[in-house]
């Protein structure tokens, strides 16, 4: 659980990575480049990469639009966002969808999002009990937010996961707003995790803005989950740092609470942990970054010069035989 030196700056990588990322495709989305909406997960990156890093290969993640960092920690590259936002032939989908929507069932074991929010927390709490059946060791993760906390299938899905002590460790990512809803407005429970008392399972909150902490609490419920005590359901508090999606100009948010949070950027605050431990010297911090510029440059060419897809193969995938 305690992570070496090595892994914090691998970490620092994900974190990096995830953040060139998210730069990358604003970026496309202004060129007019992508297909659709665009959504960012900048400043909560520390969840996402974090959470992953505890899992173990062969556990299963579910990610929603502000997981990228987990979808990458877990093993798909930068070129796989960007295809599968612009819709290119090589995306994981073959460009039959967009966004955020893709996964790798068999080696990767990444369940790709489902839009309607809240429908993941029963279908990972399904797949982790049919692995137990089938004895596998395997932990299902998923995540939700503050707004599609308060969706009925995260009810249904959390009482069932409890009562089948399946081995699924949800976390509720609290950034503040419901799209332009502010938490305050949308639920009268302030602390996401007090529901967990309601199921019969641990409720834990971590500063969604702290690396290490979002660490050790994720490695602490895999454990409980895969020594057969059931679900746990994790707190993060962070803040949405953008709008909703690129579209939305985030105008309904304070300035005052922008500036507080920016202070509070994860990827600042883990530089600072990493210096502090004489960890990160120059030299190594731009051998980080010059790896993250020639790995985004290197996979943005490659997406624009994938081919769109060939309508012959529209049905293709499509249907079950």
């Amino acid at each position: 659980m305690t992570l070496t030196r090595e892994q914090h700056l691998e970490l620092y990588y994900w974190l990096r990575l995830t953040r060139a990322v998210d730069d990358q495709l604003a970026l496309l989305y202004r060129q007019g480049k992508l297909v659709g909406g665009c959504y960012s997960s900048r400043g909560q990156e520390a969840i996402s990469c974090a959470s992953a890093y505890a899992l173990r290969k062969t556990d299963y993640l579910g990610p929603m639009i502000r997981n990228v960092g987990a979808v990458l920690v877990k093993g798909f590259r930068p070129r796989d966002v960007f295809t599968q936002y612009m819709g290119k032939a090589t995306s994981p989908t073959g460009g039959k969808d967009g966004s955020s929507h893709f996964g790798d069932l068999e080696n990767l074991h990444v369940i790709a999002p489902i839009s309607h929010l809240g429908s993941l927390i029963p279908v990972l709490a399904g797949i982790g009990m049919a692995a137990r059946m089938q004895g596998k060791d395997c932990v299902c993760l998923t995540y939700i937010g503050d707004g599609g906390a308060s969706v009925g299938e995260v009810h249904e899905g959390l009482n069932f996961a409890a009562v089948m002590s399946c081995p699924l460790v949800l976390i509720v990512e609290n950034n503040g707003y419901a799209y332009s809803t502010p938490v305050e407005k949308q639920s009268k429970v302030r602390d996401f995790a007090k529901r967990a008392e309601g199921y019969g399972m641990p409720g834990v909150i971590v500063d969604g803005n702290d690396v290490a902490a979002v660490y050790r609490v994720t490695c602490q419920a895999i454990e409980r989950a895969r020594a057969g005590k059931g679900p746990t359901l994790i707190e993060a508090k962070t803040f949405r740092m953008k709008g909703h999606a690129e579209h939305d100009s985030a105008s309904y948010v304070p300035k005052s609470v922008l500036q507080k949070w920016e202070k509070k950027d994860p990827i600042l605050r883990f530089e600072k942990l990493l210096a502090k431990k004489g960890w990160l010297p120059a030299a190594r911090k731009a051998e980080i970054e010059d790896r993250v510029r020639r790995e985004i440059a290197e996979d943005v060419a490659f997406a624009e010069s994938s081919p769109m897809p060939d309508k012959a193969l529209a049905l293709e995938g499509v249907f079950a035989e």
